[in-house]
């Protein structure tokens, strides 16, 4: 096993045979119950199992309309792992209150949720094999489950604290009452961007992908809320070309899957009028791996950057800056791109991500 290092930079120490073995057992195991929370997820099986009382497994197949057999095999794989209890004299399974409270919620804390887009990676693994001996990439149409759930759990969040806790950071509440010009980059689906402008209709909000499809459910969504001051722009944010036309931008999990990140953060920097605002979000971690190795979702985080961020930028012929990139060299990057004012802050709501408030130097 490769030596690992903690967060005080010294290296741990190598196993004993039984501590590897227990470890390794115990990930093969645990990367077997992930897939069950991913079909528990998919299937609606984690919610029926939250929403019912104890119940046998032909009442769970009836009540979430799927084949017995299959739901008792997968029963029997999640009461193995420790998720779902079992009573064996009543012969019926409950999901208890504090794993409901992390399967089948709405927030971004659903677990299942991250295990079903985990396996919704495993589709790219064919092409990633192939990358590890030729070098490239993947390409963004390679992924369309994925981004759907990434479109789902962001929304989520969104949904739950955009307007009231995310936007505040930006200390332009009343300049969004008012009306102000703002840009959301790599906005897929646009769901952020028609919050945003529900909320705020006096501001005129305008949305960049360089993806066309995702745009199309964009402007369906923003159709059908009735909303006049929205647009949906298909356009790379590298070659932004925007220069001074924004009060505020925002960037939700975008910058680190950017080709050319750098020139990405410079354009947003041109497009913002003085003391202007950028609002980035991204993976909370550190650019030093020896601090990540504690970080609970830390093999999550690499683990979805290889399988498909450091990928798809490294597919455009970019740099593969990757989801790791960390607090450290987000930070940096930032201040190069000429931000002079750069903070970082966390949100309950949204315990993955860390939000960047970064303004343009009036004058």
């Amino acid at each position: 096993m490769l030596r690992e290092h903690t967060s005080t930079g010294s290296p741990r120490p190598d196993p004993t045979p039984d501590e590897a073995a227990t470890r390794l057992l115990q990930v093969m195991n645990d990367g077997a119950l992930s897939l069950l929370l991913a079909l528990g997820h998919d299937t609606g099986l984690l919610r029926t199992l939250g929403d019912l009382p104890p119940s046998t497994s032909p009442q769970l197949a009836d009540a979430s309309g799927l084949d017995e057999r299959y739901v008792r095999e997968w029963l029997a794989g999640t009461v193995a792992g420790g998720i779902v209890c079992y009573d064996p004299a009543a012969g019926t399974y409950r999901l208890p209150a504090a794993a409901a409270a992390m399967l089948t919620g709405g927030g971004a804390d659903n677990i299942a949720r991250s295990t079903s887009m985990l396996g919704d990676l495993t589709a790219v693994l064919p092409r990633i094999r192939e990358c590890f001996r030729t070098g490239g990439g993947t390409s963004y149409t390679d992924y369309p489950r994925f981004h759907a759930a990434m479109a789902a759990e962001s929304a989520a969040v969104h949904d739950m604290a955009l307007i009231p806790q995310i936007l505040p950071m930006t200390n332009r509440a009343e300049e969004l009452e008012a009306g102000i010009a703002v840009a959301d980059i790599g906005c897929g689906r646009g769901h952020a961007v028609n919050l945003i402008a529900q909320r705020y209709p006096r501001s005129r909000v305008t949305g960049y992908d360089f993806q066309p499809e995702p745009l199309e459910a964009a402007r369906a969504e923003a159709a059908q809320l009735g909303l006049d001051n929205v647009e949906f722009v298909c356009r790379d944010a590298a070659a932004l070309d925007e220069p001074g036309r924004f009060d505020l931008v925002t960037a939700f999990d975008a910058i680190h899957d950017q080709a050319r990140p750098a020139e990405v953060l410079t354009q947003i920097r041109r497009s913002l009028r003085a003391g202007g605002v950028f609002l980035m979000v991204d993976f909370q971690a550190s650019s030093r791996l020896e601090e990540n190795t504690g970080l609970p979702w830390g093999a999550y985080l690499y683990t979805v950057s290889l399988l498909h961020c450091m990928a798809v930028s490294l597919g455009q012929g970019g740099t593969g800056l990757g989801t790791g990139w960390g607090i450290q060299t987000a930070t940096r990057m930032l201040g190069e791109a000429g931000f002079g004012q750069v903070a970082a802050t966390t949100l309950e709501a949204d315990p993955f991500n860390v939000y960047f408030r970064a303004q343009v130097r009036s004058g």
